[in-house]
């Protein structure tokens, strides 16, 4: 996944402009200005939770076009104090996207990353909307001698990747215990990469005070399955076929997240679907407000779009909100019942 996705040549996100109708998939942020906006003004509430510090780094992980952090910008001038208290930074290694990125959000002064590790210090408040399902991501099979790693080996006759199973046994503690019993060709997903920034972020936050939100496709508690999808102009297509020209992600499991977060000294709320955060934030309410100054088109474009965001049989349910904090902050909104 690191090479397909990363590599300085071939690498998918490398190479061009993914989202969008005529890319190879849609976000959120695309669907409708509203989820920016929520998210802009859920940055401005937990800033003021935080105590309002004069400088709080504004951080995206992930930004993609740039679209969610410009309509967040765009409802941040609603809080002047807030507004002006941004330090904006940017987690990107895509140079298209980069270059996107700095055509959306021209007027804005912005500082890139290739990691969060070069952030400066101080409060942050971090933004990751689909950013983790795009992290690599182990895999295990069960099989009659126990578990194993699954890995990509290269098949000679049909001169193309084939996946393959590793002979050595994992490591201790790589497979939960209660999976011991799973049954054969079982498969198990673990992403270490993940579990290592999220106690990044925990430790962080623990320190220097601030708060995450992450927003992404998973599941809340651990379990079995295989979740590796590659997506090319918004249909499945196989992993292993022409690699570097397709999304690769798995769904994020929200729980080892939390483990991690909680061992590295703060707090994790949630996970909550992502329809129910948007609900509690008046996503709806605000998509009215908008539509009642819009052409009847657009407002039927609004309507739709937050109705996709938030209903069950769109992504108001596989797509989940889990927000850090420092262990003894306020919850955050959206999580008061979480």
């Amino acid at each position: 996944m690191a090479i397909a996705l990363g590599h300085p040549e071939h690498g998918y996100y490398r190479k061009a402009d993914p989202i969008g109708r005529a890319g190879d998939f849609i976000t959120a942020p695309e669907i409708s200005q509203v989820f920016g906006e929520i998210i802009g003004l859920w940055s401005a509430v937990v800033w003021r939770q935080a105590g309002a510090p004069p400088t709080v780094r504004l951080v995206e992980l992930g930004p993609g076009r740039g679209t969610l952090m410009a309509d967040a910008l765009r409802a941040a001038e609603t809080v002047p104090e807030f507004r002006v208290a941004i330090d904006l930074h940017l987690v990107e290694t895509s140079p298209a996207l980069r270059a996107r990125q700095r055509e959306t959000l021209a007027p804005h002064t912005v500082a890139w990353h290739d990691t969060t590790e070069t952030v400066p210090p101080g409060p942050a408040i971090f933004i990751a909307n689909e950013f983790f399902d795009a992290l690599p991501t182990d895999q295990y099979i069960r099989t009659e001698g126990g578990w194993r790693e699954r890995c990509v080996d290269f098949d000679e006759a049909a001169g193309k990747p084939a996946f393959s199973v590793s002979p050595a046994e994992p490591e201790a503690k790589t497979i939960p215990a209660e999976l011991d019993d799973a049954p054969q060709n079982a498969i198990y997903e673990h992403s270490p990469i993940r579990d290592e920034l999220a106690a990044a972020l925990g430790r962080r936050i623990a320190a220097d005070g601030g708060a995450a939100l992450i927003v992404d496709y998973g599941h809340a508690r651990p379990g079995l399955g295989e979740t590796l999808q590659a997506v090319r102009r918004h249909r499945p297509q196989d992993v292993l076929d022409d690699v570097g020209s397709a999304d690769l992600t798995t769904h994020v499991d929200f729980a080892a997240l939390a483990a991690a977060v909680t061992g590295a000294g703060a707090r994790t709320w949630g996970p909550t679907p992502q329809g129910a955060f948007l609900a509690a934030l008046g996503a709806e309410q605000r998509a009215e407000a908008l539509s009642a100054r819009a052409a009847p088109t657009q407002a039927a474009d609004l309507r739709s779009g937050v109705r996709r965001l938030i209903a069950a049989d769109g992504m108001g349910t596989l797509f989940k909100a889990m927000a850090i904090t420092a262990a003894g902050a306020a919850a955050p909104p959206g999580f008061e019942t979480a």
